[in-house]
């Protein structure tokens, strides 16, 4: 009977948000998760962002439905008293299950096989043009569609990380190591760190880790407070070289960006031989060092310096396009201070995110994350039917008086610099008790 079930109240359960003692509920129901958050395949980030709420929205968002029946054996036996759907959400999850009831899922159509093809096909012609022609041009495009190469790999990495993209989870497994690990040098595993924390978290300043780029890039004055990252477990310093290099950020973006594959290059490191638990370290290392094998061996096998350099500089300007699209997809968006809330996701998603509009011949060069929204909304759909469900998400924002910004690529830059130089101009002007002195205000005169 109704009158017999044990509850609990949603202050009750918040006080159940800690590693050592970890609640949630979804669809009114209270799991214990404590012991098993360390082996979720997800990582145990994104849970703990989440700890003490409500998660139906992100769970939907998150899992398929054969995913629900794994969730009694951490039962409670505890029901939510005040359990509450809003409207939003309410729409958000009839629209995923009519999504699930078309087989939207399941529909991935033939984009991995293709964009796979055409990645190999792409490495042939890289080494044609790197071991057989003499031409400094014909190296010179040899690198520019190495570059053009690591963005659809990495778009196979990225698929392949939040659905299954080949016919069974051990060929999934290989086509993430191999388009990531092995063709980016880009460990799969960090990307899966940082990335569902994003996902969870998305766009909050201390949560997100992909807004988190002190001292270089500061989308936010509230940096300055020098924040604590959630995810890094560290203060994010605004200190005198902070103030410096964020005061001219609008000017270093692009520059930046052509050469952010060494910072990612780094953190794989860093993460692959950290003492924090790597799922499947060993595979993840193997990966990176088929990359740092390949990789080097074809840049010496260029006739003389300037070409090497020429080569690799070539290839990380191309794929910084993709670099520059993420960021275009948040930094000018909504932000927040603080962990995400369970009973406000899709809000949440669409303060957050900025689409790219495109023509549909263009969808491949995007990776379809020109449709981030879409993609925030419903992780899981593969991207051949992110175009398609645009025009119903757009109408439900627009139903529920919620953003939804689909912008131009140079319209997307605008933005996003001009969020870059409003906050480079406040660091200037940021109250700082590091003194001024002759050389920060000569530096400070123009700009």
């Amino acid at each position: 009977m109704e009158g017999e079930k044990k509850c609990i109240t949603s202050e009750e359960l918040k006080q159940h948000n800690k590693k050592e003692d970890l609640w949630i509920s979804i669809q009114g129901k209270v799991y214990n998760v404590t012991d098993w958050a360390k082996d979720h395949p997800g990582g145990d980030v994104p849970i703990l962002n989440l700890a003490g709420q409500d998660v139906t929205d992100a769970f939907i968002a998150y899992h398929p439905g054969t995913a629900w029946k794994h969730l009694d054996k951490f039962f409670t036996g505890y029901y939510l008293r005040d359990f509450e759907v809003s409207e939003v959400s309410r729409d958000y999850r009839n629209m995923a299950f009519e999504f699930s009831k078309l087989g939207l899922f399941d529909k991935k159509e033939h984009v991995t096989f293709f964009t796979l093809t055409s990645v190999a096909v792409m490495f042939l012609i890289v080494l044609y043009g790197v071991l057989r022609c003499t031409s400094v041009w014909a190296h010179l495009g040899s690198g520019m569609l190495l570059g053009l190469l690591w963005m659809q790999s990495a778009y196979v990495g990225h698929d392949s990380g939040h659905y299954v993209v080949m016919t069974n989870k051990g060929f999934n497994k290989f086509a993430q190591v191999l388009s990531g690990n092995c063709l980016t040098g880009i460990s799969i595993a960090w990307w899966k760190w940082t990335h569902n924390a994003h996902h969870i978290a998305c766009n909050s300043l201390d949560h997100d880790p992909d807004l988190q780029h002190m001292p270089v890039f500061a989308v936010s004055a509230r940096f300055f407070n020098s924040l604590t990252s959630r995810f890094y477990g560290r203060q994010l310093k605004f200190d005198p070289l902070a103030r410096l290099l964020i005061s001219y950020q609008h000017w270093t973006f692009y520059p930046v960006m052509c050469f952010a594959r060494i910072n990612l290059y780094l953190q794989t490191l860093l993460l692959l031989f950290s003492n924090r638990k790597v799922p499947d370290r060993a595979l993840n290392i193997l990966g990176i060092l088929v990359f740092w094998t390949w990789f080097p061996l074809l840049v010496s096998c260029l006739p003389n310096w300037p070409e090497k350099i020429m080569f690799v500089f070539a290839s990380f300007a191309v794929c910084s396009i993709q670099h520059i699209q993420f960021c275009l997809n948040h930094f000018a968006a909504n932000v927040y201070v603080g962990a995400p809330n369970g009973n406000d996701w899709f809000e949440k998603q669409t303060g957050g995110t900025l689409d790219i509009s495109c023509h549909t011949w263009m969808d491949w060069f995007f990776g379809g994350l020109q449709f981030q929204l879409e993609h925030h909304l419903f992780p899981r759909l593969p991207r051949c039917q992110l175009r398609k469900i645009s025009p119903l998400v757009r109408d439900l924002c627009k139903k529920h008086n919620l953003p939804y910004r689909s912008l131009s690529f140079w319209e997307a830059n605008q933005w996003t610099i001009r969020t870059l130089r409003t906050a480079a101009l406040q660091a200037r002007d940021h109250t700082n008790p590091d003194p001024k002195n002759l050389l920060w205000e000569a530096v400070n005169t123009h700009g």
